[in-house]
């Protein structure tokens, strides 16, 4: 009992301690007379002035051109309609942002001042009073100025930005000695050139799932920095996991601090973590200039250290760390952050049975079978991008039960928030480098500001627990080896080597001095290893026995398991769908009934290549049977856009399911895969694309599919040589014992001709086990005059008598084929009609009483523009009624919902 009392009398100390240390979040801190840093922030309005001076208008800080035009009112909505393209001289003009700003006679008394611009978005020049004192080049680097001598009482700061495209145009055309292809983006992406030439979202200047908007501004935070001896730069956190002893479990923390100093100072810098019981001072010295001090805390032995578990895993235990720099000459400096105990390592090991290495992370020391999405900007305009938008989509990612995202090196690294909102719910992150499908060069300029670059975003993120993985760019080990740019077989070699230049000798270079907690890869897809042993570049980087694949087909059958490669990692695969009809309404189509051959919809928000995407579905079964089904509809309507988005979500589930219970087998000497990223999670913009949310946060089909073939445990079917196959796949943390039970329905029917339970299964925690085998025709052969076209088989898992996971089912035909497949009278109507379909509130929520009376495949509710999403949607409906909660983003009523909502199924939208 005294022990007891010693450690929380200990634990109250320490923490009283941390309320004194840590009155501000902030790293300028808050003690009178003591302060190191005082920073004052220049955001908010900004005067903003094209070339010519014929516009002159009022900017916010941080945002951009477009959305200062539009917030006047000088320009409309950048996406509607062709305004990608009407507004392109946006992106051809120079602006310069300036504004005006004071220093108090206590500021001016300070001995530096530092101008610190944490984004600019991109070339840019600076100057304060005048005066000329600084270029920018890249919008991915934190930029600080010494402005020590130019600032006075009231002072006047100019942002001139160049084309980006210019720019981009300038550096390719000085690039004599060779040439740096893509030249220009695919012509029906309607995008700018030379993105490679320039340090910014490659997507800026078009992709085939967003439009051209190469965007200028003051992104995000800009400020000047004033102090008299020190300013803290970067704070970062490394957990180290010592285990000498089997029994006893110890961690540290490797705390970094990073200085700018002007004049050198000695003094102690205490760390403390109050939850653990653990602080530990240290004394430093700080020598002018830029300089790096490191520490490493113990963690108080006695103390149990709950790790950080990804989604679905356990818990994301965080803990506050205080730092606290004390000098001799009595400055002081208070900062905090999280710290998250977690390891992760990349397992490319021998695998028995096969050729090649096996590719899967383990978290903790446990292998985690990674699933989730990948994720693209989700704006062209990242000042629209707040928090709340953030928070709504990766909160829909974990409802999903995804455990990771991996950040597309398109695009741009995401804010602060996106990190912090991840590592709160557990969902991890491959981050990619910003490189994306293109060759780059290599000169020296070049070179130099990418190592700024990865030099700043590494310290900035690293102390997140939810980044497992850097990778060096998106497909371009992939182009070089396939020779995606038909380049000569006598220049390969250089491009070979400015490769390795830029992503092994620089990006890699500089992550392993900087974070050796975490693996890095050269790129994505990579054979890993292999690739390593082959000089960086595989000659076949999509080979299934080793590392990640991308994979896509549009022109097979997506429900034919055979077509897929059964890799290691499918960290890229999917297929298209239009939004819904609502959504692609607010970009205002001139009607409401869209035929995709209109230009609006061809050249405006369809940019995939061969024949705009929209088609490339018709040859597949499943596109095929929405056709059968809606012919002889012509136009893009509310039925086509449901029926698409069917589709999609039909195909993504019989490939992501493939690869679920591929994990703990070998078939051919192939297998063992152990993670499936689909592409893509969000949208840019209102238009057709591979994502399974649209634009504005509504789920698609798509990600209420995900959200089964997500659960931590399901049963999975498929057929093989006309033998059904059903497989439990578990993400549990145990071993259960599991029965199948089978359901077998006519589909004119909605009674079970026939229903059979197994004999229980041990599936081990972590697997995909075989739990059910048997000739489809031997089971017909028991379901009285069942056929393959009559009849249809559902099977859900279950454990002492209840069901564990999600109900699946399996097709024994193409529903396009199936007979007896009736049009279901569906309905949902307000209480007060009918006591039979309602829409009732219930607290926050909603509740929607559906009925029916046959059996309806893909059952639909859309609720219009009342955001918010369903508890369950696309689902087969097998019974009479069902209940199905709707959980609101916006305050709604009883009759605002059932006035937007619309029901319907498969063989209801023509």
């Amino acid at each position: 009992m005294k022990s007891f009392i010693r450690k929380r009398v200990a634990a109250y100390l320490i923490a009283g301690l941390l309320c004194m240390l840590l009155g501000s979040t902030k790293v300028s801190g808050a003690v009178p007379n003591k302060l190191v840093v005082e920073t004052l922030r220049l955001n908010g309005n900004w005067t903003l002035k094209n070339k010519n001076g014929s516009l002159t208008l009022t900017a916010a800080v941080p945002g951009c051109v477009h959305s200062a035009l539009l917030k006047q009112g000088l320009i409309q909505d950048p996406y509607y309609r062709f305004n990608d393209l009407e507004y392109r001289w946006i992106a051809l003009d120079n602006w310069t942002y300036s504004r005006t700003f004071s220093l108090s006679s206590e500021l001016r008394k300070r001995k530096k001042f530092n101008l610190v611009c944490e984004g600019l978005d991109t070339v840019s020049t600076i100057s304060i009073n005048g005066v000329a004192i600084g270029k920018t080049d890249n919008m991915f680097r934190r930029y600080t100025f010494d402005v020590t001598g130019l600032l006075k009482e009231n002072n006047v700061i100019e942002v001139s930005f160049l084309s980006a495209v210019a720019y981009a145009a300038q550096q390719s055309a000085a690039h004599t000695s060779y040439k740096v292809p893509p030249d220009c983006p695919p012509a029906v992406q309607k995008g700018e050139c030379h993105a490679n030439f320039i340090r910014k979202a490659q997507c800026s200047f078009s992709w085939d799932w967003g439009p051209s908007f190469p965007t200028q501004g003051i992104w995000r935070a800009i400020k000047v920095e004033a102090y008299d001896v020190f300013q803290l730069t970067y704070l970062t956190t490394t957990p180290v996991y010592v285990s000498k002893n089997p029994s006893i479990n110890q961690w540290s923390v490797e705390v970094e601090l990073f200085f700018d100093v002007a004049e050198m100072a000695v003094g102690h810098v205490t760390l403390l973590i109050p939850q653990l019981e653990t602080q530990k001072t240290f004394e430093a010295t700080l020598q002018p200039g830029l300089s790096r001090s490191t520490f490493l805390l113990p963690i108080n032995k006695s103390m149990p250290v709950e790790p950080w578990w990804p989604n679905g895993q356990g818990n994301q235990s965080r803990y506050k760390l205080g730092v606290m720099v004390k000098t001799a000459g009595g400055h002081t400096l208070e900062a905090q952050t999280m710290v998250s105990f977690r390891t992760v390592e990349l397992v490319q090991e021998p695998v028995a049975g096969s050729p090649g290495l096996s590719f899967y992370f383990k978290i903790n020391g446990r292998p985690v079978f990674l699933k989730g999405s990948n994720w693209i900007p989700a704006d062209a305009f990242q000042d629209r991008v707040t928090p709340d938008v953030l928070r709504r989509l990766l909160q829909s990612a974990a409802d999903a039960n995804m455990n990771t995202l991996r950040v597309w090196g398109g695009g741009i690294y995401e804010q602060e928030e996106f990190y912090d909102i991840c590592d709160e719910l557990g969902i991890m992150i491959w981050q990619d480098f910003m490189f994306a499908c293109a060759l780059y060069p290599t000169e020296s300029s070049f070179i130099t500001t990418v190592r700024e670059e990865v030099i700043h975003q590494v310290r900035k993120l690293k102390s997140h627990p939810s980044i497992i993985i850097w990778s060096g760019n998106n497909e371009n080990e992939a182009a070089i080896a396939t020779d995606w740019f038909n380049v000569p077989l006598s220049k390969r070699q250089i491009y070979r080597n400015d490769y390795v230049t830029l992503y092994v000798n620089n990006i890699r270079e500089i992550v392993q001095n900087e974070d050796k907690s975490r693996p890095f890869l050269a790129s994505s897809p990579t054979n890993g290893d292999e690739s390593v042993q082959e000089g960086w570049i595989a000659q076949n980087p999509y080979d299934p026995h080793y590392g990640d694949t991308h994979f896509y087909s549009y022109l097979e059958d997506c429900w034919d398991w055979k077509l897929f490669p059964k890799t290691r990692f499918a960290s890229e695969y999917g297929f298209q769908s239009w939004p819904s009809f609502s959504t692609l309404q607010k970009v205002k189509y001139p009607s409401s009934s869209l035929h995709p051959d209109t230009p609006s919809l061809k050249s405006e928000k369809q940019y995939q290549p061969c024949n705009h995407g929209y088609y490339r579905y018709q040859s597949a079964d499943y596109w095929m049977m929405c056709f059968d089904v809606l012919l002889p509809l012509l136009s893009v309507s509310p039925s086509l856009c449901v029926c698409a988005q069917v589709m999609q979500a039909q195909c993504v589930k019989m490939q992501t399911e493939f690869y679920l219970r591929s994990r703990s087998e070998i078939r051919e000497g192939k297998g063992h895969t152990m993670g499936a990223l689909y592409w893509q999670l969000n949208d840019i913009w209102q238009g057709p694309s591979w994502s399974s949310i649209e634009y504005g946060g509504k789920w698609k089909m798509l990600h209420y599919f995900a959200q089964n073939f997500f659960a931590p445990i399901l049963p999975v079917a498929l057929e093989d040589e006309e033998i059904l196959l059903i497989y439990a796949v578990s993400d549990l943390q145990k071993d259960v014992s599991l029965s199948v039970v089978i359901k077998v329905y006519q589909w004119n029917s909605m009674e079970p001709v026939y229903v059979f339970a197994s004999n229980s299964t041990e599936v081990q925690a972590g697997s995909a086990t075989l739990a059910y085998k048997e000739p489809v025709k031997e089971l017909l052969g028991r379901c009285g005059n069942c056929t393959r076209r009559s009849c249809l088989v559902t099977f859900h898992l279950e454990e002492s008598g209840g069901q564990l996971g999600p109900a699946n089912y399996h097709f024994l035909s193409s529903p396009k084929q199936a007979e007896g497949l009736q049009k279901p009278k569906l309905s949902v109507l307000l209480k007060r009609f009918s006591p039979l379909a309602t829409v009732e509130q219930q607290g926050g929520q909603y509740t929607v009483n559906l009925q029916t009376n046959a059996i309806s495949p893909f059952v639909w509710l859309d609720a219009g523009d009342i955001s918010g999403r369903f508890e369950t949607n696309g689902f087969l409906m097998l019974t009479k009624n069902m209940t199905v909660t709707f959980y609101p983003w916006i305050p709604t009523s009883t009759s605002q919902l059932a006035k937007s909502l619309q029901l319907t199924s498969l063989m209801s939208l023509s």
